[in-house]
């Protein structure tokens, strides 16, 4: 890789990958809605360069992609906006194949693969959401690999699980953690002995930047696991062990999230993902760790620890 766009380089992930590309010496595009944002995040970046675009319109997202050879997307919107995700997908793609970008590695979720119907969710396992957030995810993905089927560009998607970390803050782990830091009650929906995986998101950007350096990568999809299977009361426990409180916490159901949709719609849109709760999925992602050699994770008491620090001040620049 010769140059870089990154498409929502101020989300999480976005941050990661930019970080991971900063190391390695690789220039880069940071591109965003906000300059500001931009500015702040970047701006003392050796290797980034900032610019502010549109990537609803055409003509916005291809000065984005301008000049790049791959172009990792990132992109994330509101849960009250997910209709959004093809078609911020399909003007990314058009933008990316006019201004003959060569590569676009786009970052998912596990909502595309819908209920799990084992107890490890691989590539190959059936991508049927019941959800219109899944099937929005799912027609993202979709797009993309149309685009390197008929041949405008190599596309290859990645998928995530929940994560936490330095600016995950829409993340189901993150507000525990912010609750144990506070010594705060800790809110958790769903049963809190029901397995799950949560991601370092800090782990994410060396990945995308090693796949996205991968010619033979391209034309598939990739799971990207968290650090182990873990239970929401065990990391609940977890969280306020490592910042030193006694650990306080509650729970609720689908009930909980109707009635607090009334006042919040945010909330009223959990209710349709709630499944997830339930039977969460569990990426397989032994593709990708054999294709890498190995993929490094952060373990959840070093990750909480750093969310920790973040939380109180490092890193907030």
């Amino acid at each position: 890789m010769e140059k870089v766009a990154i498409f929502g380089a101020t989300g999480a992930v976005g941050r990661a990958v930019a970080a991971a590309l900063e190391r390695k010496g690789v220039p880069f595009r940071a591109v965003g809605r906000s300059r500001s944002k931009l500015e702040n995040a970047f701006g003392a970046l050796r290797y980034a360069e900032i610019l502010e675009a549109d990537l609803t319109d055409l003509r916005s997202a291809a000065a984005g992609a301008r000049g790049a050879d791959t172009l990792i997307y990132t992109v994330g919107v509101p849960l009250t906006a997910f209709h959004l995700h093809p078609k911020l997908m399909a003007v990314t793609l058009e933008a990316a194949a006019l201004v003959q970008v060569q590569r676009v590695l786009v970052v998912s979720s596990n909502w595309s693969y819908g209920a799990p119907q084992s107890r490890l969710v691989a590539e190959t396992h059936p991508r049927a959401p019941r959800t219109t957030k899944g099937r929005f995810r799912k027609q993202q993905e979709d797009l993309a690999l149309e685009a390197q089927r008929d041949g405008k560009l190599q596309a290859m998607v990645v998928r995530l699980p929940d994560f936490f970390g330095p600016f995950a803050d829409n993340s189901l782990a993150n507000p525990v953690i912010r609750a144990a830091l506070r010594g705060r009650t800790a809110n958790w929906l769903g049963p809190l002995d029901a397995r799950h995986e949560f991601l370092y998101v800090p782990d994410a950007g060396p990945v995308r930047v090693a796949l996205a350096g991968r010619p033979d990568c391209y034309g598939e999809a990739w799971n990207l696991g968290g650090a182990g299977e873990i239970t929401g009361r065990q990391f609940i426990e977890l969280a306020y062990r490592v910042a030193e409180r006694a650990p306080k916490f509650r729970t609720g159901g689908k009930w909980l999230l109707r009635i607090a949709g009334l006042v919040q719609p945010v909330m009223r849109e959990l209710v349709e993902m709630y499944y997830l709760q339930e039977k969460p999925v569990i990426l397989d992602e032994s593709k990708l760790s054999l294709k890498l050699g190995g993929v490094h994770k952060t373990i959840y008491s070093d990750g909480i620890r750093q969310t920790l620090e973040w939380m109180r001040g490092a890193g907030r620049r």
